[in-house]
């Protein structure tokens, strides 16, 4: 027992003297134990990547392979007929070995697009910590940070998908491509293979493409030009904007000083802006829509494959050719044009998006914002409307300040009392600016949101105006709604893909609609779009059936717009100069009107004449109130006709003889026919009695007494109760 007592006594005693951990002390043991288990994760991480790199360099081609594989997709696009409109797949010159890439394009393009190429293993550690950093500074998004070989793996293995499964792919195949491959066999490979746009893969291919020679021969300022490519194909293409490639090509050379080792001196006198460039024959305009959706296939299309396929688009061949002209021949000197036309479905019809693809490729249909002036008062009477006005309401056209605003017409002039069919045909801004302020300026952005604009809406007043910059096509897309009697409309300009095969890959689906004001407001609306045609200031975009839409100029005549439908077609009509300054003589219902009317006759010369439905079923609520409405029919309740004569339930004014009474209710005799005897009441003739003007519970209350035993207690009716020979009670 002693020795139990001792041992358990020493036990106690050692378990008193154990020392208690500090709060530093107990820090630093969890520092220790993270730091452990961080260590075990991170070995064990870096035996799965280097497993997963191990795996993937056994599996890749050999250099010979990859030399001889076609990276690129040759598409063929298809009008809706199904006729060939554009064939386009990769172009590839001579394959030039390592020695025979001129160092200069070696420099370029490393200087510009993975500077640390030479050191790194595939990935750049430090070049991914800095876009890191640089985006928590300035709190946006990690910037592009792809390798050189990064860049190659993604072009020979993989897709453009910005998605975290694919970065992680592709690094494992860049630190792969390291491990099986020296530098300058990788630098050979993406310089043969990387794409400089036009449909040219490989430096041979853009040499020749842009300087009509091999890249053997390549210059300072040509290889900077090149390289310079890599980054936007499209936007520094030097045949479609040359004052964008020399720029980008400046930056280059900059990269080049710094990073190259290249005497300054040398590079100071290259002049990039006096090279030679090939010139190219022009394009169809169709080229602004295959750019616009072409690259939807990334989307729409989940493999990663390769192979060839065919796009059936919704364009039609006449018609771009129509919108063509029409912008051609109507757009002022100097200044450029843009034209979208949807089906009543949504399907895209045509879509210019500048005078001439070759000059300029940017897309104005798509992607330039510009105001669009007294289009937008679209918005402004849609939310009027719904508010309860109608084409018919009187509104003044006054002088109006708001929040120290003071909006003028254009005319100068002011109307007085118009109504809101007027004001809108002659576009009358101090009408729209009143409207707007009763309604709400968030209201108004808010319908323009509901109608598919996507860019930013002020809700200041000036608003109503059209100072908020929009997207033609996104215009376009608002007017087609209204064209759909109010329902929503969503463009799109892929009906189907198919394989060599045949196979189909994709298939448009009918986006489900929706409704985005009641029948009465478009209908409402339509009425006021006719008539800014017929009598309005649209006039030049009649075309001898019926037309509705809407003309927008802006101030100084910077923009001018025209947005209308017939026969199911809607178009929307843009005109302006690049750089925002005036056009003389620009306005909406001049030049953009007579465009769009060049082109609807040709879009509906095959379609039925279609009249426009302006007949509002208003709600009940906007229905002025009548007798009948609180009362029923005449046939089903006292009334006092023309002559004060109370008339009976079921019997016209005049049928029979009537009792006459005062408007105190006093019998003043009967008319011609009566068969009611003097001294005699209506209750006599055995006819129901009218209604009393109060309840008997109510009269006991009021006169603090009992009714007379004898007296009807009739309760909760109205009218007023007839005696005979005395004031009603």
């Amino acid at each position: 027992m002693a020795g139990k007592r001792g041992s358990r006594s020493k036990s106690s005693r050692s378990r008193k003297q154990a020392p208690r951990l500090t709060g530093k002390a107990r820090v630093w043991a969890w520092v220790r134990r993270l730091s452990m288990w961080g260590g075990a994760l991170a070995l064990l991480g870096a035996i799965a990547l280097g497993t997963s790199v191990f795996f993937a360099a056994r599996g890749m081609p050999s250099f010979a392979s990859l030399m001889s594989s076609q990276n690129g997709q040759t598409i063929i696009v298809r009008a809706r007929d199904g006729s060939e409109i554009v064939a386009l797949g990769p172009s590839y010159g001579e394959w030039l070995h390592d020695e025979e890439i001129p160092e200069i394009m070696k420099i370029a393009m490393v200087s510009v697009e993975d500077r640390r190429f030479y050191s790194h293993f595939g990935i750049d550690p430090l070049g991914l910590a800095r876009a890191v950093f640089n985006a928590m500074q300035q709190d946006r998004r990690v910037s592009a940070t792809s390798t050189i070989t990064q860049q190659l793996a993604r072009n020979v293995f993989l897709n453009s998908n910005r998605t975290w499964d694919r970065k992680l792919r592709e690094a494992v195949l860049a630190m792969a491509l390291e491990w099986k491959f020296s530098k300058e066999q990788i630098l050979e490979l993406y310089l043969n293979k990387v794409y400089f746009g036009g449909g040219a893969y490989g430096v041979d291919s853009a040499s020749r493409k842009f300087f009509s020679h091999s890249a053997r021969e390549l210059s300072t300022a040509e290889a900077a030009i090149i390289a310079g490519l890599v980054k936007a194909p499209s936007r520094y293409s030097p045949t479609a904007d040359v004052q964008a490639a020399v720029g980008r090509a400046n930056v280059v050379l900059d990269q080049m000083r710094k990073y190259g080792g290249l005497d300054e001196r040398d590079l100071a006198a290259v002049d990039v802006s006096a090279v030679n460039l090939r010139e190219e024959a022009g394009q169809n305009s169709i080229r602004y829509f295959t750019d616009y959706v072409l690259p939807q296939l990334d989307v729409l299309l989940t493999n990663d494959s390769f192979e060839p396929i065919e796009v059936w688009t919704t364009i039609d061949v006449g018609m771009q050719a129509a919108a063509t002209s029409a912008i051609q021949a109507n757009v002022p000197g100097g200044a450029q044009g843009a034209l979208v036309s949807l089906d009543r479905d949504g399907a895209i019809l045509a879509m210019v998006g500048g005078t001439d693809y070759i000059s300029s490729n940017y897309n104005r249909a798509t992607t330039a914002v510009r105001q669009p002036g007294s289009a937008w008062k679209l918005f402004v009477y849609l939310t009027a409307l719904e508010a309860g006005y109608t084409p018919s309401s009187g509104v003044h056209d006054v002088p109006v300040t708001i929040d120290g605003w003071s909006p003028r017409n254009s005319s100068g002039r002011f109307s007085g009392d118009i109504d809101v069919r007027t004001a809108f045909a002659y576009s009358v801004n101090t009408v729209a600016a009143q409207l707007g302020n009763e309604v709400g300026f968030s209201n108004v952005a808010s319908m323009a949101r509901r109608f598919g604009i996507t860019t930013p809406i002020s809700t200041f007043p000036a608003m109503v105006l059209g100072s908020s910059e929009v997207r033609v096509i996104d215009m376009t897309r608002a007017f087609a709604a209204v064209a759909a009697r109010g329902q929503s409309v969503e463009p799109y300009g892929i009906i189907r893909v198919t394989n060599a095969d045949g196979e189909e890959l994709y298939k448009h689906e009918q986006t489900r609609s929706f409704t985005l004001v009641p029948d009465y407001v478009a209908a409402g609306i339509t009425d006021l779009l006719q008539t800014a045609v017929n009598t309005g200031t649209g006039r030049a975009a009649q075309i001898g059936r019926p037309v509705a839409g809407k003309t927008g100029t802006t101030s100084d005549n910077k923009d001018g717009w025209f947005v209308g439908f017939s026969s199911g077609i809607t178009t929307g009509v843009w005109m302006g100069r690049d750089d925002n300054a005036a056009v003389p003589g620009l306005q909406g219902g001049t030049a953009p009107a007579r465009a769009f009317a060049s082109y609807m006759r040709y879009a509906v010369r095959d379609r039925p004449e279609e009249e426009f439905d302006t007949d509002l079923q208003l709600p009940e609520w906007q229905l002025e109130p009548d007798d009948e409405f609180y009362f029923g029919e005449p046939g089903d309740y006292y009334y006092i006709d023309e002559q004060g004569n109370l008339i009976e339930p079921g019997r016209p004014s005049g049928a029979g003889d009537q009792e006459m009474f005062d408007v105190d209710g006093e019998r003043q005799g009967t008319r011609q026919g009566s068969s009611v005897a003097p001294g005699s009441s209506v209750q006599d003739m055995g006819l129901p009695d009218p209604p009393q003007a109060a309840s008997d519970d109510f009269l006991e209350r009021a006169t603090g007494g009992t009714l007379p035993s004898g007296q009807n207690r009739r309760q909760g009716q109205s009218g007023v109760t007839v005696q005979r020979g005395g004031d009603p009670p």
